[in-house]
């Protein structure tokens, strides 16, 4: 991506919950192969499942970014930055390398394109809204 590409502001949509568990364990935390690369968790970061797709967060941007709705359920309630990828590439995500393809959104937790992730299109669009 290049820096002059516009990123665009969306909020989740209502009824877009996730189902979360903190790693609230004495552990050195695990590895896992996930979005073309290997994803790397940590004590006290959150594993999540979004729909049927089960990844983690780190636990620093899990507390800044959703807020709990009920028992072991999670919204996203800030905003985020996207911008739509033209063509196919990687980017460094806390977890670890993840691989995207032209039209996937490149989604970031700030303006400043830090704490970023992958989102396929057709997901990111169910699931977000332009902010106007």
């Amino acid at each position: 991506m290049s820096e002059a590409d516009e990123l665009k502001q969306y909020w989740k949509k209502p009824g877009n919950d996730i189902v979360a568990v903190r790693l609230d364990l004495d552990t050195d935390g695990f590895s896992y192969r996930k979005w073309g690369g290997t994803q790397h968790c940590k004590a006290g970061d959150w594993i999540v499942l979004n729909r049927s797709d089960t990844y983690t967060v780190d636990a620093e941007s899990f507390a800044k970014t959703y807020k709990k709705t009920g028992p072991g359920t999670f919204l996203k309630v800030t905003p985020v930055w996207a911008v739509k990828a033209k063509d196919n590439g990687s980017i460094w995500t806390k977890e670890g390398s993840s691989r995207y393809a032209k039209g996937d959104y490149i989604v970031y937790n700030d303006a400043d394109r830090r704490d970023g992730y992958v989102v396929s299109a057709r997901l990111f669009e169910d699931m977000y809204e332009l902010v106007k």
